[in-house]
């Protein structure tokens, strides 16, 4: 049994020490004299072309390094962080508030215009049926309309009517 044991033993360690060969990177580099260096070490930023070769994915490594992006800026692609999208939902919330503000006084607005209009053709209808009518004067007392009055008020309960019921 130590014969398999040992077999079996020689055999894993093989097998790792392959497999940890495999997976080793190399590098190839000029150096400053033009000279082409070979090492399993990464090069040094001061070497002119560099790149790496064996292992499971040769890269290429060019001669300027990557642009990054600015710290401030966010990549899209990056998943949004909580307090990103507490900040997102709230302002979502202030948009539909203020929207359905908007849409409130715009109702209101509208319904004031539809009243107004209505009330101006009852008070042209009363008016133009030349039933007496009275307006209060300064004392409080009531006073009955003569036909000038009348005119006049038809006239302004016209122009009332025009803009009010547009």
């Amino acid at each position: 049994m130590t014969t398999k044991s040992s077999l079996v033993f020689a055999l894993v360690f093989t097998s790792g020490t392959f497999s940890a060969a495999i997976h080793a990177e190399t590098f190839q580099w000029k150096d400053s004299n033009g000279q082409t260096v070979v090492s399993d070490v990464p090069p040094p930023a001061s070497a002119k072309s560099r790149r790496s070769i064996g292992g499971q994915q040769p890269t290429v490594i060019s001669e300027k390094p990557a642009d990054k992006p600015a710290e401030g800026a966010k990549s899209s692609d990056a998943p949004k962080s909580t307090a990103d999208k507490d900040l997102d939902f709230k302002k979502r919330q202030q948009e539909a508030k203020e929207k359905a503000e908007k849409q409130a006084k715009e109702q209101a607005a509208e319904n004031d215009k539809r009243e107004n209009c209505a009330r101006a053709q009852r008070n042209l209808a009363a008016l133009e049926a030349q039933q007496p009518m009275a307006t209060f004067d300064e004392k409080g007392e009531r006073k009955l309309m003569d036909n000038t009055q009348r005119e006049q008020e038809i006239e302004r309960s016209r122009r009332v009517l025009a803009e009010s019921c547009k």
